[in-house]
């Protein structure tokens, strides 16, 4: 059997590395299992890679992403069952990510496709066998929220929120590169937080000042014109595919983000898949305060992501906003952000709302 690690691109391995310098091997047993296999189809990027709005390094997975916060969770606790839960956090995700969630209308919370991660994990008769093995129980691995290091409410800094920032900005927006993510990870310890739970925190606020002000550029390109366009005619297209039965609710649970294009791209009906392909070829998007005739216009509200950290300020633990005054501002501007009431694609196209005659 192949080592999935070895066949990833090499900065994503040198990555890895400085997650976990000693690459606990007891986990690939797990990431090799069907379940999580398949994830290796899924973008990180929510669709942005087939749109020509982006010019994205590589494809980073979100197996990858599930990896890279296993690693950072193990790397702080050495606990095999922190650590599972945030292998298994994602393991419920559907192809397209998060543009389910705004096809399923929750791209406020984007919180709507979590809820079969303890099925998926049961169901996996592989993951199951290693469990009673290990003598690791269901309930302890199947919801990465019991374990703070893994998550934490918002805007607290996470393994899940670490992972996704420093690999996005490697392979979506190149914001740093590998001297400094290890520069960054290696100036974090584990501190009590306000509320006496353990949370990853800088020793040094200079770094913590530095990361953020980095990660605001991330933040603002999740959240801009062209990301949520993409994503909700990601959504309309899928949803289309499958109120047409082309495709089902099953198959985004089975198949690749390619294996679906191209259901899309060979489906009998032409309107969709030449809808499909003038989104592949589309290189701007349309903006406006009115709604948009005779073009695809939307009109949506996406997650606002942030992270304040904690950090060490003379022998003090507070967050960044309360050290640096510069942070603060950039915080609070970008959480300000007023987005475009109306965006589109300068081509027609109408989603199938209900099943096409």
């Amino acid at each position: 059997m192949l080592n999935y690690i070895d066949q990833l691109h090499p900065e994503i391995q040198a990555y890895f590395k400085i997650l976990a310098p000693e690459f606990p091997k007891w986990l690939l047993e797990y990431i090799h299992t069907p379940a999580m296999k398949r994830l290796a189809g899924i973008s990180m990027n929510c669709g942005t890679d087939y749109s020509k709005l982006f010019n994205i390094n590589y494809f980073y997975s979100t197996l990858d992403h599930s990896i890279g916060v296993a690693l950072i969770i193990w790397h702080f606790t050495h606990d095999k069952k922190q650590t599972l839960a945030g292998l298994f956090h994602d393991i419920a995700t559907p192809a397209f990510k998060h543009c389910i969630d705004f096809m399923n209308d929750d791209a406020l919370k984007q919180e709507s496709t979590e809820a079969m991660t303890s099925d998926i994990i049961k169901n996996s008769s592989e993951i199951m066998t290693l469990l009673n093995r290990d003598q690791i129980k269901l309930s302890e691995v199947d919801n990465y929220h019991l374990y703070p290091i893994a998550d934490n409410d918002t805007p607290r800094l996470s393994a899940d929120r670490f992972e996704y920032t420093f690999s996005s900005g490697l392979a979506f927006l190149r914001i740093w590169d590998l001297n400094m993510i290890e520069q960054i990870y290696n100036n974090i310890i584990i501190i009590k937080n306000e509320e006496n739970q353990d949370e990853l925190a800088f020793m040094d606020w200079k770094l913590s000042e530095h990361y953020i002000q980095s990660s605001v550029e991330l933040w603002k390109t999740w959240i801009s014109d062209e990301d949520r366009t993409v994503m909700q005619f990601i959504a309309d297209i899928v949803k289309s595919m499958i109120n047409s039965q082309y495709l089902t609710i099953d198959d985004l649970y089975s198949l690749s983000e390619i294996e679906i294009i191209d259901r899309i791209l060979n489906c009998p009906d032409q309107y969709l898949k030449e809808s499909f392909r003038n989104f592949l070829h589309t290189t701007s998007i349309i903006k406006s305060n009115q709604p948009i005739q005779d073009k695809y216009c939307i009109s949506v509200v996406a997650k606002k992501r942030y992270i304040t950290p904690l950090c060490i300020y003379h022998a003090q633990t507070l967050r960044i906003d309360k050290i640096s005054p510069k942070t603060a501002t950039l915080i609070k501007n970008y959480l300000n952000t007023k987005s475009t009431r109306y965006t589109g694609f300068n081509f027609p196209f109408q989603p199938y709302k209900e099943l096409a005659k």
